[in-house]
């Protein structure tokens, strides 16, 4: 049996599978057999993402969010800030957070953390996080 894994995104579970016109959430972690590592890509078209939503944080699990191609806004507790392409986004377990594409164009990003146990890692979540 080989030591490494190869998977294609067509393999990977997509979060948003139910949500008509919301992207594609594609989580690689349990298809890889990941053992530490988290790893989630996400294709966002515009309008969609966490506004008129609820947001969320971890006890003890930071995220990195890479945005490869658009332009997202975040929530980063009570701040706002607009990220374009080829940047990295680390927030801090404690801080509620969401992000919105807010268009005109399609966006992707990488999210990356430690991997969850089911326990002290499973999201906290703030609803009314970001009004419309």
């Amino acid at each position: 049996m080989a030591d490494h894994s190869i998977v294609h995104s067509d393999d990977a579970t997509d979060f948003m599978a139910d949500y008509e016109g919301f992207g594609e959430m594609r989580g690689f972690t349990d298809e890889l057999g990941s053992e530490q590592i988290a790893f989630t890509w996400r294709r966002m078209p515009p309008g969609t993402g966490g506004k008129g939503s609820y947001g969320h944080r971890h006890n003890e699990q930071e995220e990195i969010y890479f945005i490869i191609s658009g332009n997202l806004a975040f929530k980063l507790g009570d701040e706002v800030v607009d990220v374009g392409p080829n940047t990295a986004v680390r927030v801090p377990a404690h801080v509620y957070r969401s992000v919105h594409n807010d268009g005109p164009d399609e966006a992707e990003l990488i999210i990356c953390s430690v991997k969850g146990d089911g326990g002290a890692t499973e999201p906290d979540l703030a609803q009314d996080f970001w009004p419309d």
